[in-house]
């Protein structure tokens, strides 16, 4: 039976160049888990956008001396390019700039409002003396009063994960100017968070298929207590305030950017899928299953708020899971944009291909903990694994065959246990991968994919046909034919990794279209089945970049 599958992905900030820890934080993970989910013939919608309306866009503006439409265009058209190298596969990329999403996130406004769930409070809020303006929460630089890492926003702190408001920062200052703000008062709308302390408890108590560490930390956080929080602020960028007297208002990013993944639901129906309705089987269809994918800094907007909001517009379903990634480290260290220690998605794409970053962030995915990507590992993964265990399978078996067999598939003889036992590998393989990127372990699954090529390899070195084609041809001709197609299989089982390299080995199979239309299934290559000319799956890269990328760090 088919499954309707929603996929939601992190919105990222339009102020800047996607890095590879967004990559493989949110954006790899959704698309390994759409490309199965569609090759399984489930229903898929997978959107997200660039978030233009937060506070890092208005910085990225002031510095350039561009404005905030400026600085979202260039960057949006950016993304778009990144993802079509990259390979991830959205069904829409918008952005929260759009008339839809504003027209979506007011209804939730006012229907939270309607239900009582959002109030007025007069508060005193961060503002700066010298900028003469109130300072919206990432213009608020300070100390954490949790961990007392001294570089904390006043929306969150990075070191620890906690939501902040900027009132709470020790020493804070001004982002712009480093003035000290002081505080003075204003009037705004909170989201009465603490009225669904107990429906989230029980909620999110039922949830055993999340990850210990998003269950951790959802827990510990409802533990503390939900305080209501503010939901609008004094700016004039953003989705302006539907109420009289809050004009120069508008609703706050942390409240605003998650309703984008219903809104991008809604512009799909009516804009790609042709039925301004169809966003409703993924959204109130109680079989449908959603998920969203992040960064464990996004873990609360996404088990705490974002439900909460759910709750109170009620009909929509609730997160299924929300498999939030650990962090991706470069070279030992913390990744860090403003001082420039990151791997640009633009610049990697320059010079490399995408299927081996795709793999590395695959194999080394920070699922359950940090990990560290190296340019040596890098270079290591892809000459070690790409190119000399998968890489080689593939070019020698096809290459061998394609010239002493007329350039078809061989008829195979009798298969030996030997030969059973590796198709009988590859099958349950397929269906181990499967499994393991239906759970969102797709570390796990792609390490099972790569154990049985390195097995074929085996098989192959005991075989070697390329030895018995010279005495027992049709000994040689029949190790060919299980190769060949456990090889099929291997192409199937990663292409939701290995897009690229992928089809390029389903055309060296003589198979036609795309592999994503033969669909999760073993695909048998006929004998005589015409193969096409192999080329190298993967280049080997010198260790000279080694150096030369890791100079490139910081600067």
């Amino acid at each position: 039976m088919t499954e309707r599958i929603f996929i939601g992905v992190a919105w990222p900030y339009a102020n800047g160049s996607l890095q590879i820890g967004h990559i493989a934080g949110a954006n790899l993970p959704a698309d390994i888990f759409a490309r199965y989910h569609r090759l399984k013939g489930n229903e898929v919608l997978m959107v997200s956008g660039s978030d233009q309306h937060g506070t890092p866009i208005t910085i990225e503006a002031e510095k350039t001396g561009k404005t905030p439409q400026e600085i979202v265009d260039y960057y949006q058209r950016e993304f778009t390019e990144c993802w079509q190298k990259i390979g991830i596969t959205f069904d829409l990329f918008t952005t929260t700039g759009t008339k839809n999403h504003a027209e979506v996130a007011q209804d939730i406004f006012l229907k939270l409002l309607e239900k009582g769930y959002l109030y007025r409070n007069t508060i005193s809020q961060s503002y700066c003396p010298k900028c003469a303006r109130f300072l919206p929460d990432r213009y608020v630089e300070g100390t954490c009063p949790f961990c007392k890492d001294p570089g904390a926003r006043g929306d969150q702190c990075d070191a620890c994960g906690r939501p902040l408001n900027a009132v709470e920062l020790i020493k804070p200052y001004c982002q712009v100017c480093k003035t000290p703000p002081i505080l003075k008062e204003t009037e705004h709308f909170f989201l009465k968070l603490s009225a669904f302390q107990e429906k989230l408890e029980k909620w999110a108590g039922d949830q055993k298929q999340w990850r210990p560490n998003v269950s951790g930390f959802t827990q510990r956080y409802l533990k503390e207590g939900l305080r209501d929080r503010a939901i609008t602020r004094d700016i004039e960028w953003g989705v302006p305030v539907p109420v009289k007297g809050f004009e120069n208002k508008r609703l706050y990013v942390w409240f605003e950017a998650v309703i984008g993944y219903l809104s991008a639901s809604k512009q799909w129906a009516r804009e790609i899928a042709g039925d301004e309705d169809k966003w409703r089987s993924f959204w109130e269809d109680k079989t449908a299953k959603t998920y969203y994918f992040m960064g464990k800094d996004n873990i609360p907007f996404h088990t705490i708020i974002w439900p909460a909001m759910l709750m109170g517009y009620e009909g929509l379903n609730l997160p299924y899971d929300v498999p939030a990634n650990e962090f991706l480290n470069i070279e030992g260290r913390k990744l860090s944009k403003s001082r420039h220690w990151a791997v640009w998605l633009p610049d990697y794409l320059s010079r490399y291909d995408a299927d081996p970053l795709r793999y590395l962030l695959s194999i080394n995915m920070p699922e359950t903990n940090d990990t560290d990507f190296s340019w040596r590992g890098f270079v290591q993964r892809n000459n070690d694994e790409l190119v000399a265990t998968y890489g080689n399978l593939v070019n020698r078996v096809l290459t061998f065959t394609y010239r002493n067999f007329d350039g078809k598939v061989p008829e195979p003889g009798a298969l030996d246990e030997t030969d059973k036992n590796l198709m009988d590998s590859a099958d349950a393989c397929l269906d181990k991968v499967g499994e393991a990127i239906s759970r969102c372990s797709f570390k796990q699954a792609i390490g099972a994919a790569m154990a049985l090529a390195q097995q074929s390899n085996r098989y192959l070195d005991e075989k070697a046909p390329w030895k018995k084609i010279k005495e027992d041809k049709q000994a040689a001709a029949t190790s060919l034919y299980v190769a060949i197609n456990v090889i099929s299989r291997l192409k199937t089982m990663l292409s939701p990794f290995l897009p690229f390299s992928s089809q390029k080995v389903h055309e060296y199979l003589g198979f036609n279209g795309k592999v994503e239309d033969y669909g999760w299934q073993p695909q048998a290559v006929k004998p005589r089945q015409s193969l096409c000319q192999p080329q190298p799956l993967f280049k080997k890269l010198d260790d000279s970049i080694i150096e030369e990328e890791t100079k490139r760090l910081g600067t």
